[in-house]
Parts: C-alpha cells; structure tokens; sequence
C-alpha cells in the first residue's frame, strides 16, 4: 500500500505530546513526514528530556499510524529533545538549620595541606570580628579541631529544648565546636563505612543546639568521597573554601576539589582558594622570602578556575605550635600573623556577601549582622 503524507498528519493530529498540550502537529513538533509505498519517516522534537517521555512519542506514533492509517506500516520515528535552557545558578540545598545564617565548607583535595589549622584561625578571626562563630570537625576519620581549640577533654552536654535532648556544643574563644573527637579515645580509630559516618556527622548537626550563628565553618576531610557528599544533601551550604599549598602534587587535587562543588550535580560556590605554606620567612632574616613548595601556585591556580584568591598564609613555625597547645595563632595581637589571617577572613565575609546578594535572600544564607567586624570595616 502507498501511503499519503496528509493521511500520516490527519492521524498524527490526534495525539498530544506528553507535557505539551497541544496535539504534535498543531504545536510544531512533528517537523517532518516522507513517505515512500509502505514506509513512513517521522521527524519530531520534543521539550521533555525523560527517556519515558521518549518512549511513549514513538508507542503513540506507531499505534496511531498502525490503527488509523496502514496497520502494516513500516514506521521510523526520528526523536529530537530540545529542552529550553535552564540558567546554571547557584541552588541553597538541604534543610536549614534554625538559628544559623551562613555555612561554610573549607575543604581540601590533599591532606595535610593545614585545611584544619585554617579554619581554626578562620573561627577565631569571625568571632575577634564580633560574629557568632561554630564549628562542625567533619574529619571523621582525623578529628584535630578539639586539641586546636585547647578542649580535647571536654564533652558536649546534654540540654533539654523544647522538650527534646540535644547537644550542647562545646565553646572556647568564642566558638562553639563539634566533633567526633568527643566521643572516642585519643587512641581509638573511627573504623566506619560512609552510612555510618554520615549519620553521625547528622547527629552533630541536626541533633546539637547550635543557637544563634552567623558562621558556620565545616572542617571536611581531604579528598571528594563520601563524607562531602552526605553535607551537601543535608546541609544548604553558602560556599565552600579550598585551601592548597603551592606544590604543584597539592594543586591538582585542590583543582578536583573545586570541580567537585562546581558539578553540575552539586553546584556549591567557591568562595575562592587559600595558599598555605606560601613561603618561608626566618626569624633572623624577616626581609627574605624563601618559597619552599613553589610560588604563587595556588593564586595561579584561582587565576585559571576564575575563582577568587583570598589570600596566603605563610610556613611559620608559630602556627603549628599554636595549633599543638590548643591556642589558634589568630589569637595572637600585633602581628603578622594576625594581619594575615584577617585579611584572609575579611575576604571570606565579602565573598560570602557577594554570594548571598548574588541570591534571593533565605533566612538559610543571610548575614544579619555585621556588627564589630573590624575587617570588614577597613
């Protein structure tokens, strides 16, 4: 049997596309139909992207021919998906946590980068600025953050809210902290599969009385795994922070690290890149420099990501004593040292308000003070 082209439209123009109201010809999207004796080519395009959506075009087509045109047709249906384009945004997503505006991840692609000395002095810095500062050690499987905070010791108490048993976080300098640390030995190794981890790490933040917070920094464990992944489905993370040394072995894992929140699937912000270990000053010689693991590496690298540099910290033997007893180097007054991690965390702030004025305004984002922060001032 010849086929007619105006037969194949007729019986086509009972059918509508799923999603779409109009039949599939009336609305366009049947944009061709050749016919040769017993064969039929339809072309057509359709806005959902869904493999089912696909599927029940072509079903639809071919029954529809089949029962109302020829049911012996040889039929091909040609499907073309042209789904209007969505602007890529920056998405807040998981549950807020009542009571705190901001949460920042500051992570790392390669261990021992000093990612945790990092946010320690980035607490310490909020909370001299005048900010309600909390930390969340999310380094499961190396929690340092509480013998950083001189409170290793300490254990979080219990406290009745609203009738419910939470956790009161434990406090120093002016932060509140959290961390697995708490609950095992100083000798005891946290053996546990990612379910597991990340339904403690969901106990520390859902389950903890926080209180009122501005900043929330989350110390993540190096690498992309698992334990990333469970925050940022709980959590409406602001931005994220990744701090490298200058080596170029550092650098390719923190050039992963900012991939990872810049996935599509995930789609953090990075608030921009920190340089640890930037360079080497002796004491004897203050006007020298000595660049020991590279120079400028991780600001090259902020430069080719189009992120933001938010500055360098520098190998100073200070710091790491500092974070041995329990004393953050931040804390120190009048020097160096000071100055560098407050630009550091002045950056940070203005990145994070650069953030949030770049979103509609959530009570899970929004800073709702800038009272007593110097920094920011200056």
């Amino acid at each position: 049997m010849k086929l007619n082209k105006q037969d194949i439209l007729k019986a086509l123009d009972s059918i509508t596309v799923p999603g779409e109201g109009q039949n599939m010809v009336e609305s366009g999207a049947v944009t061709n139909v050749v016919t040769f004796g017993d064969e039929v080519i339809v072309d057509i395009t359709i806005k959902n992207p869904s493999l089912q959506a696909k599927k029940r075009v072509e079903v639809d087509i071919l029954k529809t021919i089949h029962d109302l045109v020829y049911e012996k047709a040889k039929i091909t249906v040609n499907i073309k998906v042209d789904a209007p384009a969505t602007p890529k945004v920056n998405v807040i997503k998981g549950n807020p946590i009542p009571g705190i505006q901001n949460i920042v991840a500051v992570a790392s692609g390669k261990g021992g980068v000093g990612k945790s000395t990092v946010t320690a002095n980035l607490a310490v810095t909020l909370a001299k600025m005048g900010f309600k500062v909390g930390v969340l050690d999310a380094d499961i499987y190396g929690p340092s953050i509480p013998i950083m905070f001189d409170v290793e010791n300490e254990r979080p108490l219990a406290v009745n809210i609203n009738g419910k048993s939470k956790m009161k976080p434990v406090e120093n300098y002016g932060v509140k902290v959290l961390s697995i640390g708490f609950f095992t030995q100083p000798n005891q190794a946290v053996v546990w599969r990612g379910p597991m981890a990340a339904k403690a790490l969901n106990q520390m933040i859902f389950d903890a009385h926080w209180g009122e917070l501005d900043f929330m920094l989350i110390d993540l464990p190096p690498g992309t795994g698992d334990i990333h992944l469970s925050i940022m489905q709980s959590l409406p993370i602001t931005g994220a922070v990744v701090v490298s040394t200058p080596q170029n072995v550092a650098l390719a894992d923190a050039k992963k690290g900012v991939a990872m929140f810049q996935q599509e699937s995930i789609n953090v912000p990075v608030l921009g890149i920190i340089e640890n270990m930037a360079y080497f000053t002796p004491e004897e010689l203050p006007d020298n420099k000595y660049y020991i693991f590279g120079k400028e590496g991780a600001k090259n690298l902020a430069e080719d990501l189009q992120v933001p540099f938010l500055g360098e910290i520098p190998l100073v033997q200070s710091i790491r004593e500092a974070g041995d007893v329990g004393r953050p180097a931040a804390l120190q007054t009048a020097t160096p040292l000071e100055q560098a991690f407050e630009k550091i965390t002045q950056n940070v702030v203005q990145e994070v308000v650069r953030r949030n004025d770049d979103l509609p305004p959530t009570e899970a984002i929004k800073i709702t003070t800038m009272a007593g922060c110097a920094a920011v001032k200056k």
